[in-house]
C-alpha cells in the first residue's frame, strides 16, 4: 500500500480556504473604517452632550472671553507647565505648546467659517470650543503624563488625600443625620472607650484575659447606654461631642503610633497636640465665617490625617517639589478672583456651586438645591450595596465552589444559572412591581421609604452582581485550588484564604459598577411610591427619601426656562461626579487588590 503523499498548501484566492473565505485586504479595511466611525460617533455625541450641559451648569454661556481668559493664565497655564516640568521631556513640551497654539488658531478659524457658512451655533462660542475641545483634552493629558513622574505623583497624590479627606468628612456628616449624636456619645463612652482602653492595656502588659475581656466590655456598656439614652436629659453640645468621640482618640493613637515608631515621647506629644489643634482650632476659623463648627471639625479631622501622613511620607522620598501644588492651585483661584474683582470683568453666575449642594428644593429656580436628594441617594445607594455585596457574592461563591454540577442538584444549578442571566434582562419597572407588592405591601416596610427604595434597587442588581462575581471566581486558576487542597487545606479554607482574595478585584469592579446603574434608575422608584421632591433629607432607614435621578426629572416638567437649562444641568453634573467618583473608586480598590 502506497503512502499518501502531503498536499502542498492552497494558494490564496478564491476558493483557497473554505473556513474563513476568501481573503480580501479590502473589506478589513472598511470594516475597521466603519467600526472607527462609529466609535468616534458616538464618543463625538456624548462630548456635545457633555459640553453643553456643563455650559447650563456653570453658566459659561454669559462668561466673557476676559474671565476665561484670566482663569487660563492664572489656573490653567501654572497646572500645565508644572506638569510639563515633572515629565521632564522636551518633546512632550513642543507637541503641547503646538497643542494649545495650534489649536487656538485653528477652533477660531473653523467656528467662525461654520458659522458664516452654515448656521450660527447657540450658546457655544469659539473661546469655550477651544476650551472644550483644545485645551481640556490637551491638560488632560499632560495631567496623566506628568503624575507618572515623581515631582507630579507626589502633587497628585496630596491633592487626592485632601480630597478623599473632605468627602470622608462628608460622610460622616451625612451618616449623623440618621444616627443620634447623643446616643453615639454614650455608647462611646460608656461602650468603645473603655473597651478599647482594656484592649490597649492588654496588649501592653501582655495580659491576656484584659484583651478578652474587651468585647464584652463593649457589647455591655452599648447596651447600658441605649438603656439610658431615654433618662438622661442633659448632653454636650454636638461640637463636643464630635470632638470628645472623634478628634481625642484620632490624636492619641497617632500619638500612640509616633511613639511606638521614634520611641520619643516628646515627639509623640507634638504630633498628637497637633493632630488635636488642627481640627479644633480649624472649626473656630470656620465659625466665624458661618459655617458650621460641629460640621467643619469632622471634615477638618478627615483631612489633616490623611494629608499629615501622605506630607510626612513625601518628604522622607523624592518629588518633594510636588508638595508645592495643592499652593499653586488655591493661589491661582485667588489670584483669577483678585484680578475679576480688582478690573471688574462680568463673571458667570452658575447653577452648580456650595448652596446648590446644601440647599432643599424649592420652586424658585435661584433658590432651588439638591441636598435632600443627594443624602436619600446616598442612603439608598449605602444600604444597596451592602445587600447587593452580601447576597450576590454569597451566591456566587455557593454557585461556584459549592453547587454539584451533576445528578438532580446538578440539574438544579444549571437551571438557576439560566434563570440568573434571564433576571438581567428584565426592565427595571418589573423589579419596581415587585418592590411595590413585596416589600412596600406584602412586609410592610413602607411606600418610599429608604429600606424598601434599597431592597427594591438591590433585587434590581443582583443579577448583574452575581454574574460579575461568578466570572471574578471561575477566572482562578484551578491549580490554585488544587495546590491549596494539595497542602490540606479544606474548601471553606480554599475559599477563605486563596480564591476570594485572588478574585477579590474582579468581584469589587462588578459590584461597585452594578452600583452606578442603581443610582441612576428612576423607574423602580416611581413604582414603588417614592416622592419625586423632598424638602428634607431621611430621618433613617424607615424615612421617606427621594433620589437624585427623580428630583432631577420632576425639575425637568417645571415650566421656567431656568430649570430646564439651570438647574437640571446641574442636577446633571452632580450626578456624574458621583458616578466618576464610584468609577474612580472601584479603578483604586482593584488597582490596590491587584498590587496586593
Amino acid at each position: 500500500m502506497a503512502a499518501e503523499q502531503p498536499q502542498p498548501p492552497a494558494e490564496h484566492g478564491a476558493g483557497a480556504d473554505h473556513g474563513f473565505g476568501q481573503v480580501s485586504r479590502l473589506k478589513g479595511v472598511v470594516f475597521e473604517a466603519l467600526s472607527f466611525g462609529a466609535s468616534l460617533t458616538g464618543i463625538a455625541a456624548l462630548a456635545v452632550l457633555l459640553i453643553y450641559v456643563a455650559i447650563d451648569a456653570f453658566d459659561l454661556a454669559n462668561a466673557s472671553p476676559e474671565w476665561l481668559l484670566t482663569y487660563f493664565a492664572t489656573l490653567v497655564l501654572p497646572l500645565i507647565g508644572f506638569c510639563l516640568y515633572s515629565a521632564n521631556d522636551a518633546d512632550l513640551t513642543r507637541r503641547i505648546v503646538l497643542a494649545l497654539g495650534g489649536g487656538l488658531v485653528g477652533t477660531a478659524v473653523v467656528f467662525q467659517a461654520f458659522e458664516a457658512l452654515v448656521r450660527p451655533i447657540p450658546r457655544l462660542t469659539w473661546q469655550l470650543a477651544y476650551l472644550f475641545v483644545v485645551v481640556t483634552p490637551v491638560t488632560a493629558y499632560v495631567v496623566f503624563a506628568g503624575s507618572r513622574e515623581p515631582v507630579g505623583r507626589v502633587g497628585f497624590g496630596l491633592v487626592g488625600r485632601f480630597l478623599i479627606g473632605t468627602a470622608l468628612g462628608l460622610a460622616l456628616i451625612l451618616l449623623f443625620i440618621a444616627v443620634d449624636q447623643r446616643l453615639w456619645f454614650l455608647v462611646y463612652t460608656a461602650g468603645f472607650l473603655p473597651a478599647a482602653v482594656l484592649f490597649a492595656y492588654g496588649q501592653v502588659t501582655e495580659t491576656r484575659p484584659l484583651t478578652i475581656l474587651a468585647a464584652p466590655v463593649a457589647l455591655v456598656g452599648s447596651g447600658a447606654a441605649i438603656v439610658a439614652d431615654g433618662t438622661i436629659t442633659v448632653y454636650p453640645t454636638t461640637w463636643l461631642i464630635y470632638s470628645w468621640t472623634f478628634v481625642v482618640p484620632v490624636a492619641a493613637g497617632i500619638a500612640g503610633l509616633e511613639y511606638r515608631r521614634t520611641s520619643e515621647a516628646n515627639r509623640a506629644l507634638l504630633v498628637g497636640a497637633l493632630t488635636f489643634a488642627l481640627p479644633v482650632g480649624g472649626s473656630f476659623v470656620a465659625g466665624t465665617v458661618g459655617l458650621s463648627q460641629a460640621n467643619a471639625v469632622l471634615v477638618l479631622l478627615m483631612i489633616v490625617v490623611p494629608v499629615g501622613a501622605y506630607i510626612r511620607q513625601a518628604l522622607e522620598s523624592e518629588g518633594q517639589l510636588g508638595l508645592v501644588l495643592p499652593v499653586l492651585l488655591a493661589a491661582g483661584v485667588l489670584l483669577g478672583a483678585f484680578i475679576v474683582e480688582t478690573v471688574g470683568i462680568p463673571a458667570p453666575d452658575p447653577w452648580l456651586d456650595v448652596s446648590y449642594v446644601t440647599s432643599p428644593a424649592s420652586r424658585d429656580p435661584s433658590r432651588a438645591g439638591l441636598y435632600p436628594a443627594i443624602v436619600g441617594s446616598v442612603f439608598l445607594l449605602a444600604l444597596v450595596a451592602v445587600f447587593s455585596f452580601v447576597f450576590g457574592v454569597g451566591t456566587a461563591v455557593f454557585l461556584e465552589e459549592y453547587a454539584p454540577n451533576e445528578g438532580v442538584l446538578g440539574t438544579i444549578t444549571r437551571i438557576i444559572q439560566i434563570n440568573i442571566a434571564n433576571l438581567a434582562a428584565v426592565p427595571s419597572v418589573v423589579y419596581g412591581m415587585l418592590g411595590l407588592g413585596l416589600f412596600a405591601q406584602l412586609l410592610g416596610l413602607g411606600f418610599g421609604t429608604v429600606i424598601t427604595g434599597a431592597a427594591t434597587l438591590s433585587l434590581l442588581i443582583l443579577p448583574v452582581t452575581i454574574i460579575s462575581a461568578q466570572e471574578a471566581i471561575r477566572s482562578v486558576p484551578s491549580t490554585v485550588r488544587q495546590g491549596s487542597y494539595a497542602m490540606g487545606a479544606t474548601r471553606w479554607q480554599t475559599t477563605k484564604n486563596v480564591v476570594l482574595p485572588e478574585s477579590l478585584s474582579g468581584i469589587l469592579t462588578g459590584t461597585i459598577l452594578s452600583l452606578g446603574r442603581a443610582i441612576g434608575e428612576t423607574a423602580p422608584l416611581i413604582m414603588i411610591g417614592a416622592p419625586t421632591i423632598t424638602f428634607s433629607p431621611p430621618q433613617g432607614i424607615w424615612g421617606s427619601a427621594a433620589a437624585m435621578p427623580m428630583q432631577i426629572f420632576a425639575w425637568s416638567s417645571f415650566p421656567q426656562e431656568e430649570f430646564r437649562y439651570g438647574v437640571v444641568a446641574a442636577g446633571v453634573v452632580t450626578l456624574l461626579i458621583v458616578l466618576i467618583g464610584m468609577n474612580a473608586t472601584a479603578i483604586i480598590m482593584r488597582n490596590r487588590s491587584e498590587r496586593a
